[in-house]
């Protein structure tokens, strides 16, 4: 990362986690489910192979990246030690490794304020899964019956 020049930068932080076998394997699932006749009626219509991901495959996936994204960013969510490695300053720092130098101060540890911290971080977590939790589960379920 050093030599790209990306230590200090939140696209070091995430340049890892960028592809994933599981993201991988719902979309494999996800695009095994739609139906041949939709892919030949896009090439009746004149789309190529890029066209037919595009507009065919891509818009019936929207619900599994939406599932994607809430598994991986819940996973990746509480990932210390990378960004710990990866960030120098207070505004590339992530929400785990700014509580852990906050709980770290000379004075002692107050544990009401982490507390607090720590429900305040999880919240936004909590309501994307609420927000989303139609789609997140029928995403997971499409993938599965196949």
């Amino acid at each position: 990362m050093h030599r790209l020049g990306l230590v200090d930068t939140l696209t070091a932080m995430a340049l890892p986690y960028m592809a994933s076998a599981f993201g991988i394997f719902l979309l494999r699932q996800t695009f095994k489910t739609v139906p041949r006749e939709l892919e030949e009626a896009a090439r009746i219509e004149g789309c190529g192979t890029f066209g037919v991901l595009w507009r065919v495959y891509m818009p019936l996936a929207k619900p599994v990246y939406l599932a994607y994204a809430l598994v991986s960013i819940s996973h990746h969510w509480n990932n210390f030690l990378w960004p710990l490695v990866m960030s120098n300053s207070v505004e590339t720092r992530p929400l785990t490794v700014g509580l852990s130098v906050f709980a770290g101060t000379d004075q002692g540890i107050d544990w009401g304020i982490i507390n607090a911290a720590t429900l305040i971080s999880s919240a936004p977590l909590l309501l994307a899964f609420l927000l989303f939790q139609r789609q997140f589960v029928q995403s997971f379920l499409r993938a599965g019956i196949r």
